[in-house]
């Protein structure tokens, strides 16, 4: 990362970042050229590893892509608040955001349908719901596990 000074690479501060986001963008290669989709998504962190639970419709585009080559790239940010300076080049953007890299996973067995769609529905509802084997396999459910993380900031200068 160029800028050092923003780069954060304590787990707590990028699961800070994920937890105020609601999409991920996943982006793929799709014969050449890219492709990037926003989803919903649920997580859990294991060590250093973030896992991430996605789901969509049985088939489209995506999973095409993704039955010849699972390798992403995702990214999440969160609004921040512009900065005005008296000139265009000292002007910027407070913001927080992750990148990351891994393959997607698709999820076949039930039990962990489940607990994926659960984890989603746990960030992005803030309630847990249990879900069963019909609900389970009326969708694709599909994880990303990385470890390659680089999370940044920009933070807003403290009044002092």
């Amino acid at each position: 990362m160029r800028r050092k000074d923003r780069e954060l690479l304590e787990t707590k501060e990028i699961v800070d970042i994920i937890n105020q986001c609601k999409t991920c963008h996943v982006a793929m290669v799709d014969e050449g050229e890219p492709y990037v989709i926003p989803l919903s998504f649920g997580y859990e962190v294991k060590d250093s590893t973030l896992i991430l639970y996605l789901h969509s419709a049985k088939e489209g585009r995506k999973i095409d892509i993704w039955n010849k080559n699972s390798r992403v790239c995702f990214e999440m940010s969160c609004e921040g608040e512009s900065v005005h300076a008296k000139t265009p080049c000292d002007s910027g953007y407070y913001f927080s955001s992750l990148i990351g890299y891994g393959n997607v996973e698709f999820i076949e067995d039930i039990g962990e349908k489940c607990k994926a769609l659960s984890l989603l529905m746990k960030h992005q509802a803030n309630q847990y719901v249990e879900f069963n084997e019909v609900q389970a396999n009326s969708v694709c459910v599909f994880k990303i596990v990385s470890s390659e993380l680089t999370g940044k900031k920009k933070s807003k200068p403290q009044n002092k």
